[in-house]
């Protein structure tokens, strides 16, 4: 198993079908990427076009990963946009194609994320998961920590409210896998 990470593509529209394309069947198969399935290419273009303009004209980032020449993975570096939070970002999107899923793919493409990220000199990494998928312990095994929750902030469904779980990692602390120098 061995992703090729390319990051900030240039946004091709080959490129954005091919990100809507996996948006789709992402969602489609249950992810919890902005959408509740069923949903089709129109409509995830709604929130995939915003998206990507503010990766081509910045300031976001975005992070791919292929499996040989297809595009199975993508996370978004999302500025928060406000000046005091220029040593962090968030990650949206994080996805990974179903197809692929159960390999450790969404492991290696949050390995490369937090890898980017210090090469970037940020000082932390920001998610949050829409409770009720056990995400949470996903990202708790990479170091993320949980800081916070908005009660039924998701609204799934009539009846279907879920916890949005705000998670935090810490980049300015050495990883337990990193020596040290002591």
């Amino acid at each position: 198993m061995s992703l090729r990470f390319v990051l900030d593509p240039e946004l091709t529209d080959d490129l954005r079908e091919r990100i809507v394309a996996l948006w789709v069947d992402v969602t489609n198969a249950g992810g919890a990427v902005g959408f509740v399935a069923p949903v089709d290419a129109a409509e995830v273009r709604t929130i995939a076009d915003p998206t990507l303009a503010a990766i081509a004209d910045g300031p976001d980032r975005l992070l791919l990963g292929y499996d040989g020449d297809r595009l199975v993975a993508m996370a978004i570096f999302t500025d928060p946009r406000f000046h005091l939070k220029t040593h962090l970002r968030v990650l949206t999107r994080v996805m990974v194609h179903p197809d692929m899923q159960g390999r450790g793919f969404g492991e290696a493409l949050m390995r490369e994320a937090e890898r980017v990220a210090r090469r970037l000199g940020l000082a932390a990494l920001h998610v949050t998961v829409r409770d009720g998928f056990g995400l949470d312990r996903f990202y708790r095994r990479l170091g993320y920590h949980e800081v916070g929750r908005w009660p039924a902030a998701i609204r799934v469904a009539p009846g279907d409210d879920r916890d949005e779980i705000l998670m935090w990692l810490d980049l300015t602390a050495a990883r337990q896998d990193e020596p040290t120098n002591s």
